[in-house]
């Protein structure tokens, strides 16, 4: 007897050919399941053909979370220095504090470096040494000018919560050539991104893809040691797991929870072994470590060897300043944060080149927006997404390259104009993904990092 509440479930798409007449649902299903069979043994990350050759194997998102200011960085603005004190003159637009100065100069000279003749501060006199190898583009843009929104749009290309992360799509699109690592990696310095742990989710993509967030030095991960007495044991209940899971979806057809749940116990079992081997640097020489100084970007160019795809490193919590937001006390905010930054980003550019790892590794240095020419109150900088300056090194970029430019100011992009779904398609492209074709169908459409927007910057890939 059935209680009431009891109703039959629903014939699954497996249950269905098997009942099918003739037997042609059985021939379809052995098809499907020998489909299915191979995705499994490749397995979610395994890595997939590209849409043309990309110079780009592996990605180091250096996030410079809060906004560096433009022109105390990378775009000299002698105007500033001249007309210090007086009223901004340009039109402006409105700003998130509306605590508006006058004009406000830079506390950092500016020098050309390498080659190419490319204008740096004295903020970043290490990264500056690299300038041969930098792409530098002055005329970014951004749409919003508020921390959170601004955040979600470059990290997923949206303004708002729920959209897979730009590390997400790249492990969708390409998997990972590591297997023992996630394929996106978050090495978090000290300081999660205003907008949390959105900024690194999988969205609508499934949880495979999402960023796994590792914290910096010897313990990079809480629970990474095995609590069973031998590996035998250990793999006898991952084993177990995934044979009542696939049960589970032999009875309901597919589910991401699920199938990410089952990938997820193998990749923490391979990653027990992997993590400690990751973080243990006794093997650097101290050359190499004196190099880089922050043991942060490191341990990037260590995941980068051991093939992982995407790896965003977040700002190091610095005692007394709130990231590169510098409301008020510019000069000791952005001082204290390139120190802490300067040294290890260029060891790491220097590292990757001398290993011959950095014509395979891109490398992309930005904030969510940069800041206004003009003060906020007497000593500090508003936030500006009218014009500003990252820079892509190595991974098919062309080093030694200046693009775009802004006013006389720093204040709006003038010429070359472009902005971050720009970026976003460069990078897919590097990597040889076809941004237009990266896409995932949800809701009835197929949707993309890009969305309907986006164009290759080709001037500065070599």
């Amino acid at each position: 007897m059935h209680c009431r509440r009891y109703f039959e479930r629903p014939l699954s798409r497996r249950q269905m050919l098997r009942n099918s007449s003739v037997g042609f649902g059985a021939l379809a299903l052995n098809v499907l399941l020998a489909e299915e069979t191979a995705a499994e043994v490749k397995g979610p990350l395994a890595p997939r053909p590209t849409h043309f050759k990309g110079k780009a194997k592996s990605i180091i998102f250096l996030y410079m979370d809060g906004g560096v200011s433009q022109v105390d960085s990378f775009d000299p603005k002698p105007r500033l220095n001249k007309e210090h004190g007086k009223p901004f003159s340009p039109k402006m637009e409105p700003t998130q504090f509306n605590n508006i100065g006058t004009v406000y100069r830079t506390h950092w000279g500016f020098k050309k470096y390498g080659k190419c003749g490319m204008d740096v501060s004295d903020l970043f006199p290490h990264i500056a040494g690299c300038a041969d190898d930098l792409a530098l583009i002055r005329s970014m843009t951004a749409p919003f000018s508020e921390h959170n929104t601004a955040n979600f749009f470059l990290h997923t290309g949206f303004g708002v919560q729920g959209r897979p992360s730009m590390g997400a799509w790249a492990t969708y699109g390409l998997g990972s050539e590591c297997q023992d690592l996630p394929g996106y990696v978050v090495l978090n310095g000290g300081l999660i991104p205003s907008g949390g742990m959105d900024n690194f989710n999988s969205g609508f993509l499934p949880a495979t893809y999402q960023g796994s967030i590792f914290k910096a030095g010897k313990k990079p991960l809480a629970n990474i040691q095995r609590r069973e007495a031998s590996d035998g044991i250990q793999k006898s209940k991952i084993s177990l797991m995934k044979k009542l899971d696939t049960g589970g979806l032999e009875r309901m057809g597919r589910v991401d929870k699920l199938e990410s749940a089952i990938a997820n116990y193998e990749m923490a079992f391979r990653m027990q072994a992997a993590v400690p081997d990751l973080v243990d640097i006794k093997g650097e020489d101290k050359k190499t470590r004196d190099l880089y100084g922050l043991d942060q970007c490191l341990f990037g160019r260590r995941m980068v060897q051991r093939g992982v795809r995407f790896i965003e490193l977040t700002c190091p919590r610095i005692s007394g300043n709130d990231r590169w937001d510098a409301h008020g006390n510019i000069k000791k905010n952005h001082g204290d944060n390139a120190r802490a930054v300067d040294q290890p980003i260029a060891g790491l550019i220097k590292d990757l080149k001398e290993r011959g790892l950095l014509d395979s590794t891109l490398i992309v240095f930005t904030g969510e927006f940069g800041r206004t020419p003009f003060a906020q109150g007497s000593n500090g900088r508003e936030h500006s997404p009218f014009g500003f300056s990252l820079f892509l090194c190595g991974g098919g970029a062309r080093g030694g390259t200046i693009y775009g430019a802004t006013d006389d100011y720093g204040y709006r992009a003038i010429e070359d104009k472009c902005d971050l779904h720009d970026l976003h398609a460069t990078m897919l492209h590097l990597m040889g993904m076809d941004h237009k074709r990266l896409t995932y169908r949800f809701s009835g459409r197929d949707m993309r990092l890009t969305d309907v927007h986006g164009k290759v910057l080709h001037d500065i890939v070599a």
